[in-house]
């Protein structure tokens, strides 16, 4: 089979391709610069030089804050491009896997976890555009399309919330870090790992809506006190604040944990626990400078 992931350049493309051509899998990975989803004659183009099995769309307008007064482009990229991908994919009977979000869903206090099929009820310009984007996929491609929604994602490549706790450890005596927003944590690698495990199964035995976070639930406080303890710091350098006193143009969820009842099946498990990836993945984090 033959893959092709855009957005490559991305914390989580660079994860897919490492992970597939890990597997000696044949795969394509294009960047921003290789290829622009937002214009129908390059995504014909991409389609027709590479022809691609299975396409995995990691391309996305993630600013959520820029979005809020940059709607109509966060919409272009994150509605329109995996719109026109779901269609060239459907035109050459190619599979797709669509990577979404948990800002599709309102935030708002919760106690268990969002299932797959609960209505999406966006809040921030960021989450309206996503969501565009899953229905455009789910539309176009109702048998060969998978949208997996993750959510807090932390790795090796580029900026994330563990990255930047890792870099103030070593500059800060202290750390302010909210703890009334609770998600989970989630290692891109594993993701990239189920993407690739995903792909052979889709229209098969996999379609529609897909949840990959690792498994538990934490506060952005408590992850960061538990990254400081694994730096072998004192965890109580990082100090509990509430939202309010970080204001953004975008309303954060105050709860965004996900629900994995679907993988059980595909025969597939849920990801593993959050606590169990951060221990692996911080070395590497550390390791690597920002891409």
């Amino acid at each position: 089979m033959r893959w092709l992931v855009t957005g490559a350049g991305g914390m989580l493309g660079r994860d897919v391709v490492e992970e597939l051509r890990g597997r000696d899998e044949e795969v394509i990975g294009l960047d921003r610069a290789a290829l622009d989803i937002t214009r129908p004659g390059a995504v014909e183009d991409a389609f027709a030089e590479h022809r691609p099995d299975i396409v995995v769309n990691c391309a996305a307008y993630t600013a959520v804050d820029d979005a809020e007064t940059d709607e109509e482009r966060a919409l272009a990229i994150n509605g329109d491009g995996p719109r026109l991908l779901a269609r060239a994919a459907a035109g050459q009977r190619a599979r797709l896997v669509h990577v979404s979000t948990d800002y599709v869903f309102s935030g708002e206090a919760r106690t268990t976890p969002y299932p797959e099929e609960h209505e999406p009820a966006p809040r921030t310009a960021y989450g309206r555009t996503k969501l565009a984007g899953e229905r455009a996929v789910l539309r176009e491609l109702p048998g060969a399309g998978v949208v997996l929604r993750t959510a807090w994602l932390y790795g090796v490549h580029g900026r994330s919330f563990v990255r930047t706790m890792t870099e103030l450890e070593a500059r800060r005596d202290t750390v302010d870090v909210v703890d009334d927003q609770r998600g989970q944590p989630t290692w891109s690698a594993d993701v990239a790992e189920r993407v690739a495990d995903l792909g052979p199964r889709i229209g098969r035995d996999a379609s529609g809506i897909l949840h990959a976070t690792n498994s538990g639930e934490t506060t952005w406080y408590d992850l960061a006190r538990e990254v400081f303890r694994l730096l072998g710091a004192d965890p109580d350098r990082v100090r509990p604040v509430g939202s309010a006193a970080f204001v953004r143009p975008a309303p954060r969820p105050a709860y965004s944990a996900l629900a994995h009842g679907r993988w059980q099946h595909l025969g597939l498990p849920p990801l593993r626990d959050w606590r169990s990836a951060l221990p692996e993945a911080l070395p590497r984090i550390r390791k690597e400078s920002p891409a």
